[in-house]
């Protein structure tokens, strides 16, 4: 009795969630800034990690909700390097400005 309430509860969620990846997927590809896209892309790795979790509920497969904790890690640490490499590219660019920037000064004096 109590999977048939559940049952189209969960396919519901599936459904809305599927939907919501969709636009953060046009998000993450849209842009219009660097950080929008991180945002999308952790965005995309919880929802996908939710949907692991109602998935493991609907099929009553344990081992679904192993495979959900390590795709988190996963998730996790592709998130902290994209940030890395991000922070490293501003880094640079801004120091090359500085560069450029100081370099135009000392002609002109």
């Amino acid at each position: 009795m109590k999977e048939s309430i559940y049952h189209p509860l969960f396919i519901l969620l599936l459904i809305v969630l599927s939907f919501m990846l969709l636009v953060c997927l046009i998000r993450a590809v849209k842009g219009p800034r660097v950080a929008d896209r991180l945002m999308a892309v952790n965005m995309m790795g919880t929802m996908v990690m939710v949907m692991i979790s109602i998935l493991a509920l609907l099929l009553r497969e344990g081992y679904l909700v192993d495979i959900c904790l390590i795709y988190a890690m996963i998730s996790f640490l592709s998130v902290v390097v994209i940030s890395k490499v991000y922070i490293g590219i501003y880094e640079e660019q801004h120091h090359y400005q500085e560069d450029a920037e100081g370099g135009n000064a000392d002609e002109c004096s």
